[in-house]
């Protein structure tokens, strides 16, 4: 079997610009994200795929270079 490589990216929060909606958390297939106030990522389980920021209409979501 292969082994895995970790995640290039991983996803960030613009905290000023999330209303808390809840979609990011649906869409995620991880289940990474948890909506409190906003948007909170769990990083040790988001894997990069950048679904949620696809799907944010607010644009507070975005993919950062991880090492």
């Amino acid at each position: 079997m292969g082994k895995t490589q970790p995640a290039s990216f991983r996803v960030a929060v613009q905290q000023e610009r999330c209303r808390g909606c809840g979609i990011c958390e649906e869409v995620c297939p991880q289940g990474a994200i948890r909506v409190r106030e906003v948007a909170v990522i769990d990083q040790s389980r988001c894997v990069g795929c950048g679904i949620c920021v696809e799907e944010c209409p607010h644009g507070a979501l975005y993919l950062k270079a991880y090492r």
